[in-house]
């Protein structure tokens, strides 16, 4: 769960560092402001590396324990640079830049690999959830609409096996549906 959380708000922390450097703000505001704007798990670690920073920490000390929590090579890769920037002062908001412009490629290609793997499943889904019911609704019917005396085949004698099987064939209709359902959602990359 950490992972997917980080993943979906590097990038928006990411960004607004970029602003808020680039105006001149420091890197300890920066951080601060982070920890107090609701970027789910990365603000709880921010938050958490400013309290031990008044406490009397080093921020290089404190980036280095926030390192170690880090599950995903984004929110690693924005430590590091952090930890770069402390320690060799390095030009922080050029390097974000290019960061962010890494993650949005990233995005971008996972969202493309998803709309590609979803492709026909709209088609899967009105084919089985309209014709299926329809085509099942129809055996249904039939026997029903056979006169007995009419009948030279024999299918009003079979007429509870075939409304079973249409009930069984409904069931089994929104089964699948349900699972190609859960299929497109935990292809979902998370974004």
């Amino acid at each position: 769960m950490r992972a997917l959380d980080e993943s979906r708000e590097i990038l928006y922390v990411i960004r607004t560092m970029d602003v808020l450097l680039g105006s001149g703000v420091g890197l300890e505001a920066t951080i601060h402001s982070i920890s107090q704007g609701g970027y789910g798990i990365i603000s709880d670690d921010f938050s958490n590396l400013m309290t031990n920073i008044q406490a009397g920490t080093s921020l290089e000390k404190e980036l280095r324990n926030t390192l170690r929590s880090c599950e995903t090579d984004g929110y690693k890769r924005l430590i590091n640079t952090m930890l770069n920037n402390v320690t060799q002062n390095t030009d922080l908001i050029e390097t974000l830049r290019k960061q962010a412009g890494r993650m949005e490629e990233e995005r971008s290609t996972a969202v493309k690999k998803y709309i590609e793997e979803l492709g026909g499943l709209p088609e899967t889904l009105l084919s089985i959830g309209m014709i299926g019911p329809i085509i099942l609704a129809i055996v249904g019917v039939i026997p029903q609409l056979m006169d007995k005396e009419t009948d030279f085949i024999g299918v009003t004698e079979y007429a509870p096996i075939m409304n079973t099987v249409v009930s069984g064939g409904l069931f089994f209709t929104l089964l699948f549906m349900m699972m190609i359902g859960l299929k497109a959602h935990t292809k979902d990359p998370g974004l």
